[in-house]
């Protein structure tokens, strides 16, 4: 990617003074924070002087998009940079990302509405709901049994971390391919290496699992079921589950890129794993789906979830992780928070649940925006005086993906 520091300025501009009105001086004072001098992420590094134009050129990320939250409504957005590199189209707030891992809490409200209709259960066999397909049995199995509980908390002890995607024209494997490790998929087979109901090892394995279980209750295709059980109750009218992202949604969404800065090939990969990895978004969408969260778990009326199915998705299970969702506290404040990573995508969310209800969506359209999501998040929490996050909950216990033994 070509872009200097003085043309990522100008981008900044251009894209970043959206939906502007209205702003307290402390929003205005946070927003200076972030595109001015941003905070490292880690106290042990010396304090950051660079401007977002300048971090963004250094990690080479070509667009970011931004939305804060705070009483229940998307209080403030931004969106700097361009959605692919060498071409002109700015990042705009309704620019569509890859909100990857973070699709997994969507996942988990859906199957508790679902609950709740009585068409699945947390806490019985999930191979006594499957149907087209069963977690094969093994030694791990025997006593302790995989539940659409231990699925979504990623206690059941399965394979497979995470899904590298499809990229464009490649053959894509149907979800019965998919668990089984089948071509053309391009992941092992999903299946028990431990006896479900031990310690947190995230599985993207165990969702697709829970995907089959969604699908079978709803009776519907999985973008179609989340969109009439999430998106449209939630109002995300800018989201889609849509896998490959329709051709009329293309001219509307970021390309992803690598580290280099250079477009992944095809700008997009297709993700058949819905439930682990395949929403596509806007930041304000998201706050959207946080908010009703929020609202869940303060048992507002009319919210997306019953208090039973808030309870349970916002109750840790294992290394502070509840169903979808990671949870902690900051300031004396409980949270929420996930990341996402896809091929070219990366992001965070994060919203307290109680207080102000205070939070930020941060998604970028790069291999390396990881680092920049954190660094802004940090910048915010300092700029709004959130004060210290507790180290009981910052998640440093949890296992890795489950990895297979290496070749001897």
């Amino acid at each position: 990617m070509k872009l200097t520091v003085a043309a990522f300025a100008a981008v900044l501009m251009l894209a970043g003074g959206v939906r502007a009105a209205g702003l307290s001086p402390a929003d205005q004072s946070a927003i200076t924070a972030i595109e001015t001098r941003l905070t490292p992420a880690s106290a042990n590094v010396a304090p950051n002087t660079e401007t977002l134009a300048a971090r963004m050129a250094e990690l080479k990320v070509p667009g970011v998009s931004i939305a804060f939250i705070e009483g229940g409504k998307v209080k403030w957005v931004r969106a700097y940079g361009v959605a692919t590199a060498g071409a002109s189209q700015p990042v705009g707030p309704d620019t569509l990302f890859q909100a990857a891992s973070m699709s997994k809490a969507f996942a988990a409200a859906a199957a508790l509405k679902l609950v709740d209709q009585g068409r699945l259960d947390l806490d019985g066999d999930i191979n006594s709901r499957l149907k087209a397909w069963k977690v094969p049995d093994s030694p791990y199995t025997a006593q302790q049994k995989i539940t659409l509980r231990r699925l979504l908390s990623h206690t059941a002890g399965l394979t497979v971390g995470g899904f590298p995607g499809y990229p464009a024209g490649k053959p894509v494997p149907t979800i019965l391919q998919i668990l089984d490790g089948a071509p053309p998929s391009n992941t092992p087979a999903i299946r028990s290496f431990e006896t479900p109901g031990g310690n947190y090892a995230y599985s993207g394995g165990g969702y697709v699992v829970a995907q089959l279980a969604i699908v079978e209750a709803g009776g519907k295709p999985y973008p179609e079921l989340l969109d009439q059980l999430v998106l449209r109750p939630v109002g995300m009218r800018r989201s889609t589950f849509a896998q490959p992202l329709p051709e009329a949604l293309v001219g509307h969404a970021a390309s992803g890129h690598d580290r280099k800065g250079d477009v992944i090939p095809g700008g997009r990969n297709t993700y058949p794993e819905y439930a682990a990895a395949s929403l596509w978004t806007t930041p304000s969408d998201y706050g959207q789906f946080y908010i009703s969260l929020q609202d869940a778990y303060a048992a507002r009326p009319h919210a997306l979830l019953s208090p039973a199915g808030a309870k349970a998705m916002m109750t840790p299970i294992d290394a502070n992780y509840g169903l979808g969702v990671a949870i902690g506290r900051w300031g004396g404040h409980a949270f929420i928070q996930h990341g996402g990573g896809n091929a070219g995508f990366q992001c965070n969310a994060f919203a307290f649940l109680d207080g102000a209800r205070q939070g930020v969506v941060v998604m970028t359209n790069s291999d390396a925006g990881g680092a920049l999501a954190q660094e802004i998040t940090i910048s915010l929490a300092k700029a709004y005086g959130w004060g210290e996050q507790d180290p009981a909950t910052r998640g440093s216990s949890r296992r890795a993906p489950y990895s297979p033994p290496a070749a001897k």
